[in-house]
């Protein structure tokens, strides 16, 4: 969890004035095979070093309790049988809006959620594959060019996480010797 994730969910959080942000770390994202370098303990603990003051945000740990490939559609049918009631978004990058066609049961996800995109540094939004029902909204953020494969770089070349992740990520990654 670096400065890059944290920025975008209190910017989304603060631009749609939500009642909750929920985070919710991928066991095994199905377009990143290669992604996951730590075990799931070691994500949730970074997850909830970063975050465990702000009381904005809450992580619910349903995709790494799961195992094996996270698929959206999962998790949504998750929360909308917690929240049956309520709005319900997925907060994605928009370097994903070209192959959102490509998520797993893509028009059901679409009928359940709105989703929200943000633009992220090197990746401008591209044209979106025409998906029946797919509500867009974008988030005006701050734009800062991290990526976590670039921290997991940097750790490997013997580089400071300093500025990029939260003091307490930092402490993890060390004491663990994740990533090397």
């Amino acid at each position: 969890m670096h400065f890059g994730h944290l920025l975008a969910a209190q910017d989304v959080y603060e631009q749609y004035q939500f009642d909750r942000l929920i985070l919710v770390p991928a066991a095994q994202a199905p377009l990143k095979p290669k992604e996951v370098q730590s075990s799931l303990e070691d994500r949730l603990v970074m997850l909830r070093a970063a975050i465990e003051w702000d009381k904005r945000f809450e992580i619910s740990d349903v995709e790494l309790r799961r195992g094996g490939v996270s698929y959206t559609i999962d998790s949504v049918r998750h929360f909308r049988a917690m929240f049956p009631d309520d709005e319900l978004y997925w907060i994605i990058g928009g370097d994903q809006l070209p192959r959102i066609n490509l998520w797993k049961d893509i028009e059901e996800l679409a009928r359940i959620i709105e989703f929200i995109f943000l633009e992220r540094p090197g990746h401008p939004a591209k044209p979106t594959p025409d998906v029946p029902g797919l509500r867009l909204h974008r988030c005006d953020g701050h734009l800062i060019e991290i990526s976590s494969s670039e921290l997991r770089d940097r750790v490997r070349r013997g580089l400071s996480l300093h500025y990029f992740c939260p003091q307490k990520v930092i402490n993890h990654i060390e004491a663990r010797q994740l990533y090397r």
